[in-house]
């Protein structure tokens, strides 16, 4: 259902305020590059500074915008059970083909709060859902044993994006749930390795710009040309560091704005990436012959 390259898209400001034309712009990029799907409003699209109206308006231009094309998994995560019901609610009337569902944030809840938080979420909703253990972020990863719990008790959740950073942890889980649960990494970096334990893609930062390349390196695994997929995950290496040497996604912002595409505008508490950040990533978008 969701193997293949899935685009973390960055929702676009200017002055401010959500720029519909350049996002509209970048999902057309990303759909001519070949993308399996999109996901607005993640981490990626700062979602925890825009308004409930600004989540909504984000989910609809997409879900207009893709016009079938690809996938739409928007993010309707919190930390907040009841504001989560209601974002997965609304996404799943605006048309998204999924959703993705953050550990919450900030509340560092037990595995059974966890469970019961994802459960009334499923059983809220008929629309898929994707769980999302992130514990760098969230303070807390969503334990093995919970995902097999909820893949086994709600019929909606089926895929876990995993960005943990470890790649036992995939297999741990590729073992403890049914084959057809699918994984997804949640690092461009960790996506081969976790590929080659058994995660079927990726939701990826840098095909915001790379779409094609990410979505060849995916493509080239699952068809079992694993030379191939290992030289472009050794060749964009160093580019999927780049985008993080701040907080995401302050760099991919700013490498989106050197290529002209949109403002790297960021809302606080974010802070525009550094000037030595900023020509150290330029260089590297040189290098690779981006700009």
């Amino acid at each position: 259902m969701f193997e293949g390259t899935h685009t973390a898209l960055v929702t676009p400001f200017r002055d401010d305020r959500f720029d519909v034309e350049a996002f509209r712009a970048l999902i057309e990029f990303q759909i001519a590059e070949g993308i399996s799907g999109i996901v607005p409003v993640g981490t990626t699209g700062e979602s925890p500074t825009l308004t409930h109206e600004e989540h909504s308006e984000v989910i609809r231009t997409a879900v207009q915008a893709a016009a079938g094309r690809c996938k739409v998994i928007a993010g309707t995560g919190s930390n907040s059970t009841a504001e989560a019901i209601s974002l997965t609610a609304e996404a799943a009337k605006i048309g998204a083909d999924a959703v993705l569902l953050v550990a919450p944030y900030y509340n560092r809840p037990s595995q059974e709060g966890l469970y019961l938080h994802f459960r009334a979420i499923a059983e809220a909703v008929d629309i898929p859902i994707i769980l999302y253990s992130i514990p760098g972020r969230c303070g807390v990863e969503i334990g093995i044993e919970t995902v097999a719990r909820l893949a086994a008790d709600c019929p909606n959740i089926v895929a876990i994006k995993e960005a943990g950073g470890n790649v036992e942890r995939v297999s741990q889980l590729r073992a403890a749930l049914p084959e057809s649960f699918e994984i997804l990494s949640g690092d461009d970096s960790l996506t081969l390795p976790f590929m080659s334990v058994g995660a079927v893609g990726v939701i990826s930062v840098a095909s915001n710009i790379i779409p094609r390349e990410v979505s060849h390196l995916v493509g080239a695994w699952q068809a079992g040309k694993h030379e191939a997929a290992a030289k472009l995950h050794a060749k964009w290496y160093p580019f999927f560091k780049s985008l993080f040497i701040e907080t995401n996604p302050v760099p991919i912002k700013a490498a989106l704005a050197f290529q002209d595409k949109m403002s790297a505008d960021v809302r606080l508490p974010l802070a525009p990436l550094s000037e030595t950040n900023a020509a150290g990533l330029r260089a590297v978008l040189r290098e690779y012959h981006l700009i």
